[in-house]
């Protein structure tokens, strides 16, 4: 029984990869391989299921599956079957099943309906690897893909300004995420002494075992956990960005925003629980959470004027009640709760198109004032504080761009000197020198030499925060990841002995795409006058094969899984010590910040609405 899970994994790969052969005028081939894809998964776990149950539902999991092997480093690939494993396939493949099917004419004769249902799939692969997987480093493959999809999804409509832009912001939002689950693997690695598997966090002796001797490690993993599940469920400070994701299709919509994506960060909790569940004072901290966001987006969501922004505040103040019970230790009734939003919200999606339209007389004319009760003026002075409060989303979007996109964009313009020139004679003769004094230490003074690793690091983390807000010259921000990324190599190959195979898997990834994006930078140069990044030119209207082979250079460079630079950066965490905390979240920062600035030179070049055209562009959302 072990052995059917793949399938669960190969047959939306395969329906995925068939996918992106079928011409686009093909529609209705291509949704057949789409709503076979889901039907056909959705069949084989009905009758995985039946027989699961009937043989007791014991836990299943897949034996490793081998990616990377070296002295002392093993990267695996290994999935796990249980009953949260179950619930969550289950809504999945019946609600992307539906999805496919009302999308199938809800697209129909749309100008990306080949797009929309191949990026559906890449989702669905995504999503399943998800929740079957038996360790962090597989759960971390199919979060990346969750997210990248999630861009693509957003920006559907990408000859628009207004979903490009929200695109940008959903992705970095979930990068923030990223980093919480970044350092939770780094730290769980030295907890652990191995890739630890979620099936072994159901041995409460082993587990007690590491964690009375590591309280303050398993405190930390516990509260980055609860940040990357924050920032994935929409969970504060990070609610705002939800009805932002609306911005695409309505199908993408509920299947995403709605039902299966925002709900991961819930999933995280559960699969994690045995690990934190004697851990108190994160019990807590996770149930206040859920209670303040579900107060907070409630008197939101019963002042929105957006019927599918309405809808998706009203689905976070849910998940935030399912966090509260997820602390409590209430598992069954947090999986049925998810079951029944997923559905609830996925059915509100798909109809208020209609229901706005049958409802819009209603709107005008069946208006009924309030009715003037004689009150406590300072009880009215509240209800109207409140009130405007829930009108500006609590300022949750000024509170994060405030305290941290401004924060890293006032870094950057610090280095806006930085041109080529100063780029490679600068940086490239300390990178150099850097490499140099590796197998020359004794020319670095006695007092540096312990700080030289996170020096490296932070000099790295400049050069990437320059090309965040780089605005001129495309090239030049590539230019500066690319650095950045041997800055990192060289941070820790001070750190520690990282051998030279391991340095030539992380390059070649590295290098790779970055001569592939940068080539095509320069033919995209040559070809178009106007080529910058003070604005969005959706240059991919025109260049829809030089876009494509840009994206995957973005994602090949960014670490995407599992190519060879995102084993390498699994190989250079591997590398930091446990004491290291601040190394290891200038590293996180860094390549963070690396993926971000990259979709944001994707975004800015090719995605936008075309810069040739006459039409005027709405740039502010209703």
């Amino acid at each position: 029984m072990d052995s059917i899970i793949h399938f669960f994994v190969f047959i939306p790969l395969a329906g995925f990869l068939i996918s992106l052969f079928i011409p686009e005028r093909r529609e209705f081939i291509i949704s057949a391989v789409a709503f076979t894809t889901a039907g056909l998964n959705f069949t084989v776990l009905v009758l995985l299921t039946f027989v699961w149950i009937v043989n007791g539902h014991p836990s299943l999991k897949l034996e490793e599956l081998v990616l990377y092997k070296a002295d002392g480093y093993l990267f695996t690939l290994n999935f796990y079957f249980d009953k949260i494993s179950c619930v969550y396939l289950f809504v999945g493949s019946l609600l992307t099943l539906m999805v496919t099917v009302y999308s199938r004419y809800y697209l129909h004769r749309e100008v990306g309906y080949k797009r929309f249902f191949n990026t559906i799939l890449f989702f669905y692969i995504g999503y399943s690897i998800t929740v079957l997987s038996g360790n962090f480093e597989t759960l971390f493959v199919g979060w990346e893909i969750l997210g990248i999809s999630s861009f693509l999804l957003i920006a559907f409509y990408r000859n628009r300004y207004l979903p490009v832009k929200n695109g940008i912001k959903v992705f970095s939002i979930y990068r923030i995420g990223d980093v919480g689950m970044l350092l939770a693997m780094w730290l769980s690695h030295y907890l652990w002494h191995e890739n630890i598997k979620f099936i072994q966090l159901n041995n409460y002796e082993l587990v007690h075992e590491h964690i009375q001797s590591h309280s303050l490690v398993g405190v930390f993993i516990s509260l980055m956990l609860l940040v990357a599940a924050a920032a994935k469920s929409a969970q504060l400070p990070f609610s705002s960005w939800l009805p932002r994701a609306m911005e695409g299709p309505t199908p993408s919509s509920a299947i995403f925003y709605g039902s299966l994506s925002v709900h991961i960060g819930v999933f995280l909790l559960l699969r994690t629980f045995n690990f934190w569940e004697h851990q108190y004072s994160v019990r807590v901290i996770i149930g206040l959470l859920g209670f303040s966001t579900s107060v907070v987006t409630m008197l939101i969501a019963r002042v929105q004027s957006s019927v599918k922004s309405q809808i998706a505040y009203a689905s976070a103040s849910q998940i935030g009640l399912i966090f509260i019970e997820v602390a409590l230790g209430f598992e069954n009734l947090a999986l049925v709760h998810f079951a029944g939003n997923a559905f609830l919200r996925t059915y509100q999606l798909l109809v208020s198109p209609s229901l706005v339209s049958y409802l819009i007389r209603e709107q005008f004319y069946e208006f009924t004032p309030h009715k003037h009760d004689k009150v406590p003026q300072w009880l009215t002075k509240i209800y109207h504080s409140v009130y405007l409060l829930s009108m500006k989303e609590f300022n949750l979007d000024r509170f994060l761009s405030k305290y941290l996109w401004s924060t890293l964009k006032t870094i950057g313009q610090r280095v806006n000197y930085l041109d080529y020139k100063l780029v490679i004679g600068i940086y490239g003769t300390v990178l150099l020198g850097g490499f140099y004094t590796l197998y020359h230490k004794q020319y670095i003074p006695g007092f540096l030499q312990n700080y030289m690793s996170l020096i490296i690091a932070v000099l790295g983390l400049v050069l990437v925060l320059k090309s965040f807000v780089e605005r001129r010259r495309p090239q030049m921000a590539w230019l500066l990841i690319i650095m950045n990324h041997c800055f990192i190599l060289l941070a820790v190959s001070y750190n520690d002995h990282f051998d030279a195979e391991h340095a030539m898997v992380y390059l070649s990834g590295v290098f790779v795409s970055g001569a592939v994006g940068y080539f095509t930078l320069r033919k995209l140069k040559k070809s178009e006058t106007r080529f910058d990044l003070d604005k969005f030119y959706g240059y991919a209207a025109k260049y829809k094969t030089m876009a494509f082979v840009f994206l995957v250079a973005c994602l090949g460079l960014a670490g995407f899984p599992i190519t060879p630079t995102y084993i390498g950066e699994d190989l250079i965490f591997s590398h930091i010590h446990q004491n290291q905390l601040l190394f290891a979240a200038s590293i996180s920062v860094s390549l963070i910040v690396d993926g971000i600035s990259l979709i944001r030179i994707y975004s800015r070049l090719f995605l936008g609405p075309y810069v040739h055209q006459t039409l005027e562009t709405p740039y502010r959302s209703s």
